[in-house]
């Protein structure tokens, strides 16, 4: 049984009851039913009409939903401080995903009539589930593979639809003065202003669907590991910042007087290494609490695994057993399709060893430069080589089918020689061919190479120096990534 104090502490932690205080904690702490699950029970299944409001105290559960090949697929992991079921009951819809215990689990239950109630008596809550949801739903909707295994998507949101307004402002107006010049062919009967009105029109549309997908590419995602600004503009740029939770210092919120209206705002998120700052977000201090709330969680988690090392070095020491501990479970690695490779021709086997960019061996992950740098640096040495053996194709074959020239013929002495650009060409290509190795070893030498605690840049000239950097996994503090320009985006 959990005590009453505890219960209070554990919602006052929870952003969905911001701006409620102890007295008001301690009236929910009341009325909260305290349920055991066993690892494997089924909490909710999908379909089921909404009972009520869950919170995790502790354990951990899955999120599933149907799927077509596997019958069942996994979209969420939640652990102890998640809460789930909110969305069926605000929506007053049947549970759209299944809920099962994946280990011995302590749940807090709140009955739909005791939850109704609360959100007609505290309405400040109302904007504290709705974050949440809309969060939910935003994550449903969208696929990033790079989220790891284990790792939940708390909050994400894009920038507030006002932005988007004030992008398509100037296409509006834009497609104004486009109608004015058709209708104004029209009046007139003349071709001219006509085509150019529609030619402009439909110019003027484009711009508008490519501001409203460009808004549409920008996110802002917290989830129980990182913290994570997207940007995207389609066909010119792409980058990822990202910094740990542990790396936070601090969470601020700004806003104007306009976004104070419409509730919206930005959430400044302070690192050791800098600042994300999630631009024109709608309802910020919401949104601002949700990082807060994790952020503290990430801390606390933190802390106590130190405690746990002093503890185990402590038994350690004195000769005692120490106490098994659940491993961090890190990202999967993608399987090699064994079937696949069977499938796949010797040749392209070979070339795609040749330009392999990522290589997996030994615990080790090996990266190289994309093979377009290569064509870059290499494009003179490569150039000359093509060159060179069309030359020496296109001489054979004139020489094969010219009755008046062979490749063998009698010189002027009487002594056989053979054509002198069918020699003189592979002579030339011996220099340019170490010239291509030259730049492709030069190329295939440069690698970054991550293993289980370091990460490495190595930079190697054949027949000259080595350049080696390394940095420990555990120093690194944040990581982004930019792709800029139409060239780096294609490719």
């Amino acid at each position: 049984m959990i005590e009453f104090k505890q219960l209070v502490i554990f919602l006052d932690k929870m952003h969905v009851f911001n701006g409620l205080d102890q007295e008001h904690l301690g009236g929910i702490a009341q009325r909260l039913i305290e349920k055991e699950v066993r690892a494997g029970a089924s909490i909710i299944r999908r379909g089921d009409k909404p009972d009520g409001f869950y919170m995790i105290y502790r354990g951990r559960v899955k999120v599933t939903v149907p799927d077509a090949e596997k019958g069942e697929r996994q979209i969420a992991t939640l652990y102890g401080g998640d809460y789930f079921g909110e969305e069926a009951l605000f929506e007053n819809r049947n549970r759209s995903a299944s809920i099962i215990a994946t280990e011995d689990s302590t749940l807090l239950f709140l009955s739909k009539s005791v939850f109704d109630s609360l959100l007609s008596q505290y309405e400040k809550l109302r904007p504290n589930f709705q974050v949440s949801i809309k969060s939910r739903r935003l994550a449903r909707s969208t696929n990033f593979k790079w989220l790891g295994k284990n790792e939940v998507i708390y909050f994400i949101a894009r920038r507030h639809k006002i932005r988007l307004f004030m992008a398509l402002i100037a296409p509006f107006f834009s497609m104004l003065g486009a109608l004015g010049l058709v209708f104004l062919g029209v009046f007139l009967s003349s071709y001219i202003p006509l085509a150019l009105g529609l030619a402009a029109a439909f110019g003027i549309l484009l711009w508008g669907i490519w501001n409203a997908v460009d808004w549409s590419n920008d996110y802002y995602i917290v989830t129980n590991q990182r913290v994570i600004w997207l940007e995207k503009v389609i066909g010119l740029h792409d980058s990822r910042e990202e910094a740990p939770l542990g790396t936070i210092l601090s969470v601020g919120v700004e806003s104007d007087y306009l976004g104070r209206i419409l509730d919206y705002g930005n959430v400044i998120v302070r690192t050791f290494v800098g600042k994300l700052e999630f631009d024109h977000v709608d309802h910020p201090i919401q949104a601002g609490d949700m990082i807060r709330e994790y952020w503290e969680r990430t801390k606390a988690i933190t802390t106590r695994s130190q405690m746990d090392v002093m503890k185990d070095t402590i038994k350690q020491k004195l000769g005692l057993p120490l106490p098994k501990r659940p491993q961090v479970e890190l990202s999967p690695v993608i399987p090699v399709d064994e079937e696949q490779v069977l499938k796949t021709p010797l040749w392209l086997l070979a070339l795609q060893n040749v330009m392999q960019l990522r290589i997996e061996e030994g615990g080790k992950i090996i990266y190289r430069k994309h093979w377009l740098i290569l064509l870059m640096q290499g494009w003179k040495p490569f150039g000359l080589m093509f060159l060179g053996i069309f030359l020496f194709i296109w001489r054979i074959i004139y020489l094969t089918a010219s009755p008046e020239h062979s490749f063998i013929r009698i010189n002027a002495a009487g002594t056989y020689s053979p054509d002198t650009l069918a020699v003189f060409i592979p002579l030339l290509l011996l220099p340019v061919s170490f010239w291509v190795w030259y730049e492709y070893t030069d190329w295939k030498n440069d690698t970054f190479m991550v293993t289980n605690d370091e990460i490495f840049d190595i930079d190697r000239k054949p027949f000259g120096q080595e350049e080696r950097r390394s940095a420990q996994i555990e120093n690194i503090l944040s990581t982004s990534y930019k792709r800029a320009g139409f060239i780096p985006y294609i490719f």
